[in-house]
């Protein structure tokens, strides 16, 4: 009982801490981490393991993860942060019990705990546990524990066994994300500091292969961050000298915002990295003096340097020395320091506690000052979780800590445009574009709010200044197609749709555009055939199976045409184009009273539907209504008056009267 207290208390305090992350909605890039459509069948689940590239970043276990959790959750994001926030508390008992392992007898039992619950609770942490794509920090962070807890079980007994299970771990881990590859540095670590020197045969030997491993994985995922996550270009383009800058700038930024996180951002400004400014070099300078100055302390206590070097070294990846796509648009993240605090957090515990141990004053307060350093830890994160509420929250209040986020401009007004408020996009766009005029992302989002507003020519300059800049951007490609489709230019549209095609096979969205592309022109059984290859990647695209029973009605196959809107309304019921479309296959099919319930509905659905008007009109009078479907009629017209078949349809019921 004596061991599980604790747990179910630091695990009751992180989900007390993280409870108003529950209610969260996807933000921002989610959807390259929550199944794709493409992904969600068993041969997806293959192309997970088996294919790179098939998803944005090559972290199979995360994914197979993500695949489990979509089959039991949907598209509902409480599921996911659940699991997320499960995660966390789980690696926080873990660390707990490492620190147990490590730390003299006496002072193991007040300081893992205590090192546990800052750990919990601090809300430096927030970005990794209430934002679902960071669930590759929670899950990956588990399976690091449990290696290095597995491993220094195998170093007190050398089991074969024990070595076997802390090294599949060790896999385990590195398959969840990358980062974890520091791990058997930090093991070395650690047993210079509890011996004062290290083996070759004890110490280095057996890890060995686990160096090989985390090399090889680093070096693998350092590649697909350039091929296929896009971390290259002018952004990345830094000299040895400005690398070593940002490193030493980063390193202390992180240490500050352990000690003292106020002013949490989602995004931090983006400092201007400049050699010849003698101030940058104070960054570097005093993280090497730092790591002197415990170098020369080493005799008195190893502990400072040994938490120290830990920090650094797992913080390397993160420091600017290789190239992640996060650092276009800031140095620094929260999320890049959720693995490497945990030296410093446990550093800093077991020196609270040596102190408070110590001074006979506080040794007595030492629970209540641990309960105060909770509240306080527990109240902030409660806070900063709101601001990863939902999408509009999160970009206002990046802008309101960071005015010169041109990419919180940007993805705000992307997420006012999924609303329909245009105008306020608008402005939010101008504000991206002041900010950085050469912002291929805003010029796309620009001509995109421009094409919502019908001013076409002028969104094809910004689609197309948006391409000079990232010529291959398939998501820019695939709405300038659309665009070009709008304007009726249809063969120009194929082309932008082909080349977003040959870029990302997958892409559903292009697919079904280029299938679209084909029904206009006319060629109906390329069309069928992009349909269906669209629904073999998303089996539940309404609007595509809507599509193929379109493309299947101009080729006169009506009864399959039929079959097609309704496995579409099994779908989504509430769907009214495919009732409309239903309705017209019916009637080709003979079935007017059919039709005249469907076209019903599609009206209670869209009461202002020039189309269903029109239909429901078509079928009254084919079944010998004609006055019941005069009015219908004309309120087709009233709708669009340029509705050609209502008037024409006015005409014969009027004729016929």
């Amino acid at each position: 009982m004596k061991r599980i207290g604790p747990s179910a208390l630091l695990v009751c305090a992180a989900v007390a801490a993280y409870l108003p992350s529950l209610s969260g909605r996807f933000i921002w890039n989610d959807a390259d981490y929550v199944t794709a459509p493409a992904l969600r069948s068993l041969h997806g689940l293959w192309r997970i393991w088996m294919e790179p590239g098939a998803t944005q970043q090559y972290y199979p276990l995360l994914h197979s993860a993500f695949w489990i959790e979509h089959r039991l959750f949907g598209d509902r994001p409480l599921g996911y942060h659940v699991v997320t926030v499960l995660l966390h508390a789980a690696s926080a008992v873990l660390f707990a019990r490492v620190l147990l392992r490590l730390l003299p007898a006496g002072a193991a039992r007040p300081a893992a705990w205590l090192a546990a619950l800052v750990f919990a609770l601090h809300p430096v942490n927030a970005e990794s546990v209430a934002w679902i794509t960071e669930q590759k920090n929670t899950l990956s962070l588990l399976f690091y524990l449990a290696a290095a807890l597995a491993y220094l079980a195998f170093d007190e007994a050398r089991r074969p066994r024990a070595y076997a299970a802390a090294l599949a771990l060790f896999v385990l881990s590195l398959l969840s994300k990358t980062v974890t590859a520091t791990l058997p540095a930090a093991l070395l670590v650690v047993f210079w500091w509890r011996r004062g020197r290290l083996s070759l045969r004890r110490d280095v030997l057996p890890l060995s292969p686990w160096l090989a491993l985390g090399v090889a994985a680093g070096l693998f995922s350092s590649w697909v961050e350039k091929a296929y996550v896009g971390a290259q270009g002018p952004d990345f383009d830094l000299s040895a000298a400005g690398r070593a800058l940002v490193a030493g700038r980063a390193a202390c930024f992180y240490l500050a915002n352990l000690a003292w996180p106020a002013g949490l951002n989602f995004v931090y400004p983006r400092w201007t990295v400049d050699p010849s400014s003698w101030r940058q070099w104070l960054f570097p300078i005093g993280v090497l003096a730092a790591g002197a100055a415990l170098w020369a302390l080493r005799r008195r206590s190893r502990a400072p340097l040994a938490a120290y070097l830990i920090f650094i070294g797992s913080l390397f990846p993160a420091l600017g020395f290789v190239n992640l796509y996060g650092a276009r648009y800031s140095w620094v993240w929260d999320h890049w320091q959720y693995l490497p605090d945990l030296p410093m957090i446990a550093l800093g515990a077991a020196g609270l506690v040596a102190a408070w141990s110590l001074l006979p004053a506080l040794r007595a307060a030492g629970p209540a000052l641990a309960a105060a350093i909770a509240v306080v830890l527990g109240a902030l994160t409660w806070s900063h979780c709101a601001m990863f509420s939902d999408e509009e929250t999160l970009w206002r209040s990046t802008l309101a800590r960071n005015p010169s986020c041109w990419m919180a401009y940007n993805n705000l007004a992307a997420q006012l445009l999924t609303e329909g408020r245009v105008d306020e996009a608008m402005a939010d766009i101008r504000a991206s574009l002041d900010l950085d005029p050469g912002n291929a992302a805003a010029h796309a989002t620009l001509g995109y709010a421009l094409c919502k507003q019908g001013r076409l020519a002028e969104a094809f300059a910004q689609y197309g200044r948006s391409l000079e800049i990232e010529p291959d951007n398939v998501l820019t490609l695939t709405n300038l197609g659309s665009a070009l489709l709008q304007a009726g230019r249809v063969d120009e549209a194929i082309a932008r749709y082909r080349r977003a095609l040959a870029l990302d096979a997958g892409l559903v969205k292009a697919r079904e555009g280029l299938a679209d592309a084909y029904l206009q022109a006319g060629r109906t059984d390329e069309a069928e055939a992009e349909f269906r290859r669209t629904l073999a990647l998303d089996p539940g695209d309404v609007a595509a199976r809507v599509n193929l029973g379109a493309a299947l009605a101009q080729k006169g196959r009506v009864d399959d045409a039929i079959s097609e809107f309704q496995a579409a309304l099994a779908l989504d019921p509430g769907y009214a184009p495919a009732r409309i479309d239903l309705g017209n296959a019916l009637l080709e099919a003979q079935r007017a009273g059919d039709a005249i319930g469907q076209f019903t509905r599609a009206l209670e659905l869209e009461p202002n539907s020039s189309a269903a008007h029109n239909g429901l009109g078509f079928a009254l009078t084919m079944t010998g209504r004609t006055e019941e479907a005069v009015p219908h009629f004309r309120r087709a017209l009233e709708l669009d008056p340029n509705n050609a078949a209502a008037q024409r349809n006015l005409a014969n019921a009027l004729r016929g009267r």
